[in-house]
């Protein structure tokens, strides 16, 4: 029987930042390592700061993420303060990737703090650091403890929630790559993982508001992502075609966009090569939400995606997804011209 670490703290409710220096002494964790992004705002850091400090819990370093560099992470965890209790995350996705790895590397607790819930980075037994410029996935822990205030990710722009959308419905998509992996080369499927995951997409979608109860929906959604990667312990739930088609996009585009929004958008489109089984479910989730309308406003570019999809099969060896059926190019490119939903989410 297989056993895994997953978080063992879970507050998602509004006020739950400034209640951090309570969760941490309760577990005992009265030396810690703050990571924070840049840019964050003030208001946020003083509440964190301020409910530390009520609670007598030591911050030994705070320290402010300006890039998440595998280099800068590695000269950190040389230079980590001692008697270290626990390692937060506070912000977005560079700090808490290089908390999550840092406390990783020391074997501490993380505690994972994100201000807007734009992907399931934030529960994830990965980190996405960048070495020698290169992007790379690097195995790291799910974090201990994950503190979610949904007041203050509900005052981040719509943009990041919408972003955070688009990463869920992706599931959908790499749910049914990982099912064809199975039966064209017998890839082994964990069924809970894949029902977990699949699953937490129809949950959120009972209420797709961004309101406080939508926000809670899609913060404990995406958590259940990260777990779900940990179950079967690779990325497979979470991740397919669609994710394939953004990594060749991040590395190929003149301008990539939010993760999200780049394999949201690739998912709905996935799905038709797929067979449409989930195309109305998305089409129905990316209305309702104003996903689509989000795209329009700053659509891609045509000839960008279309090249993504041609390269997006040699991205990893051993992914085997809808792409290593056939050639889709032109399956793509008619989806892209002909259908009415993606009007205007694409220009010349």
């Amino acid at each position: 029987m297989k056993t895994i670490a997953v978080p063992s703290l879970v507050r998602i409710k509004p006020g739950a930042a400034g209640r951090l220096g309570v969760y941490l002494r309760r577990a005992g964790c009265g030396r810690v390592l703050v990571l924070a992004s840049q840019g964050l705002p003030p208001a946020i850091e003083t509440v964190v700061r301020e409910g530390l400090a009520a609670e007598h819990v030591e911050v030994a370093a705070w320290d402010t993420v300006v890039d998440n560099r595998f280099e800068d992470a590695a000269a950190a965890f040389a230079g980590l303060p001692r008697k270290l209790a626990a390692v937060v995350g506070l912000g977005g996705g560079k700090a808490l990737d290089m908390a999550k790895y840092l406390a990783f590397l020391a074997r501490l607790p993380y505690y994972a703090v994100p201000t807007s819930l734009s992907n399931d980075g934030f529960c994830s037994p990965q980190s996405s650091l960048t070495m020698a410029g290169a992007r790379r996935s690097l195995a790291a822990a799910l974090p201990l403890g994950v503190v979610i205030d949904v007041s203050v990710c509900l005052a981040a722009p719509r943009l990041l929630w919408l972003s955070g959308v688009g990463d869920l419905a992706s599931k959908l998509t790499a749910v049914f790559d990982w099912k064809l992996a199975f039966h064209h080369r017998g890839e082994p499927v964990d069924d809970l993982a894949a029902l977990l995951s699949d699953a937490t997409v129809h949950q959120f979608m009972d209420n797709p508001s961004f309101d406080a109860k939508g926000m809670e929906l899609l913060g404990t959604a995406l958590m259940l992502n990260g777990i779900a990667m940990e179950i079967c312990g690779s990325s497979r739930p979470a991740s397919g075609s669609e994710h394939l088609i953004s990594h060749a996009l991040d590395a190929g585009s003149r301008r990539p966009r939010l993760h999200g929004l780049q394999v949201g958008l690739a998912s709905y489109i996935v799905s038709r090569l797929q067979g449409g089984q989930q195309t109305e479910t998305l089409a129905r989730l990316f209305t309702q939400t104003g996903f689509f309308d989000a795209v329009r406003a700053d659509p891609f570019s045509r000839e960008e995606w279309l090249e993504a999809v041609r390269r997006a099969p040699s991205i990893k060896d051993d992914s085997f997804t809808v792409l290593s059926l056939r050639d889709c190019l032109g399956e793509m490119r008619a989806v892209l011209d002909n259908d009415s939903r993606l009007a205007g989410c694409f220009v010349a």
